[in-house]
């Protein structure tokens, strides 16, 4: 077996992980993207990352002056100290003026005395990391492609023999199609970004070239924050399995239990889908305080509902949901759709699980599906989330809230009962002149389950549920009718 050859770490939050590690030493690589991609902020996290590990850097700046490159790093609270910092502006006007008295093409003199100059002082400095930024600018020195190509190559052998690894960035002004340094470095890596119609910007990544060692392969979402960027690798279900005990996890609502069949599994994932209003958070929290109450963690990603109103409601319900999280063991992550992408969610997700976590809630699909509006893939994102929180061992709920209140009408947002494991169904139903809430689990891949309907209520003594309720019809139209008796309801 091949040894792995050395690496540098990047310094970079999650982009190690996606390199295995980090990026093999004394190499050129090519970071290009369309400015605001984040190019600058990457390139300086990966000079400290070398900075902090004791070894020589150097920046070299022909587009931005080097006050702009303090700038950048005081916005994300860095200190440069100990970056070594080159800019070509000054040198360049200097060049201007000796190309006006020479018989040689000035774009040939300015790019030959460029290139002898920052060589001079890689020669100087000897560092062990080099950022260039950018090579637009040594591309319209160049004027051709030749003459462009030669001037990179140089770089690179000249690089080659002394042991450094050097960034260089492109902001891909030669427009598409442009392959001259990719097929000359020895890794490329491509920053995009595109705006939603609504909302933050959405960017991911991609290595889109990296010889001779493994990485993880396809896009890979990302953010820039206070701190520079934070990466999400692309969730791989399949290099994620946790051997656990399966066991039945208890809702603390024993009817709830009974018509489940003694409970939902550990490792499965449950959808609780029903039109507004007929307990559907509920019945999800209960599961995560019930988790609580018995030692376990949980946490509830809430899309929808505001984290106070979830506290207080389900606070009158008796779930002492305040002090649950008062003591650490439940948590409420506040989601918004418009700002956090599908690769930040399920990133989020993940670092709860590594974190401890054994009870999951997304409350709700809808909001989930309103991160990705312009994204295919959503199916194969959201079996790839489960699949990875059943092999680690973990009970998800799913909350779905159906489109309209009752009758034919009503619609789902997405079809994704076939990827869950369990699947438990609210409705209304009207008798003795009331509008009533009924619950029934249509299916459940892990074990037997009852196939009755129960009444169920809510009230500040908790979750209710009643005896099964055989004079039914319609239920499946999603209009159910009660034919039965008002003596078996739970109030009449």
């Amino acid at each position: 077996m091949s040894r792995r050859p050395p690496v540098a770490a990047t310094g970079i939050r999650g982009f190690d992980e996606i390199l295995c590690g980090g990026i093999p030493r004394d190499h050129l690589y090519l970071i290009e993207g369309d400015p605001g991609v984040g190019k600058t902020t990457l390139a300086l996290q990966f000079l400290l990352a070398g900075r902090d590990a004791g070894e020589k850097v150097l920046y070299i700046t022909l587009s931005e002056t080097a006050a702009e490159i303090h700038e950048i790093a005081a916005s994300h609270g860095w200190s440069l100290e100990g970056v070594s910092l080159f800019e070509l502006s000054a040198l360049e006007q200097q060049l201007r003026l000796d190309a006006e008295t020479t018989m040689f093409h000035p774009a040939e003199v300015q790019l030959t005395a460029i290139t002898q100059t920052l060589l001079a002082r890689v020669a100087e400095l000897d560092p062990s990391r080099v950022v260039f930024d950018s090579l637009s600018e040594l591309r319209l020195l160049a004027q051709s492609a030749l003459r462009y190509r030669r001037e990179v190559l140089g770089l690179k052998q000249y690089f080659a023999n002394r042991q450094c690894t050097v960034f260089l960035l492109d902001d891909r002004t030669s427009g598409p199609g442009e392959l001259q340094v990719q097929s000359l470095a020895h890794g490329v890596v491509s920053l995009e970004s595109r705006a939603p119609e609504i909302g933050a910007d959405r960017r991911r990544l991609r290595i889109t070239k990296l010889r001779g060692v493994k990485f993880a392969g396809g896009y890979h979402d990302y953010v820039i924050v206070v701190g520079g960027v934070d990466v999400f690798p692309r969730l791989v279900a399949s290099e994620h399995d946790d051997p656990f005990v399966r066991q039945t996890i208890s809702s603390g609502v024993e009817a709830l239990d009974q018509l489940l069949g003694g409970g939902l599994d550990r490792g499965t994932s449950t959808l609780i889908t029903g039109p507004a209003g007929t307990g559907k958070s509920a019945v999800a929290a209960q599961y995560a305080t019930a988790a609580v109450a018995r030692g376990d963690r949980a946490v509830i990603f809430a899309f929808d509902e505001l984290r106070a109103t979830l506290i207080a409601r389900t606070d009158a319900l008796g779930m002492k949901m305040s002090e649950h999280l008062a003591s650490g063991m439940l948590e409420i992550r506040q989601v918004d759709p418009a700002e956090m992408g599908a690769g930040e969610f399920v990133a989020c997700v993940q670092r709860a699980v590594e974190a401890g976590v054994k009870v999951v809630v997304i409350d709700s699909i809808n909001g989930l599906i309103h991160a990705m509006p312009e994204d295919r893939f959503l199916y194969m994102q959201l079996h790839e989330l489960l699949s990875f929180l059943g092999r680690r061992g973990i009970t998800t709920l799913l909350v779905m809230a159906q489109a309209g209140m009752m009758g034919a009408g009503m619609s789902a947002p997405a079809d994704v009962s076939y990827i869950a494991d369990t699947v438990i169904l609210m409705r209304y139903f009207e008798a003795g002149g009331r509008v009533r809430k009924a619950v029934s689990v249509v299916k459940k891949r892990s074990g037997m389950h009852e196939d009755a309907i129960r009444e169920f209520t809510m009230d500040r003594g908790g979750l209710r549920v009643g005896e099964p309720l055989a004079e039914f019809r319609g239920v499946l139209t999603g209009v159910p009718i009660y034919t039965g008796r008002d003596a078996q309801l739970t109030t009449r």
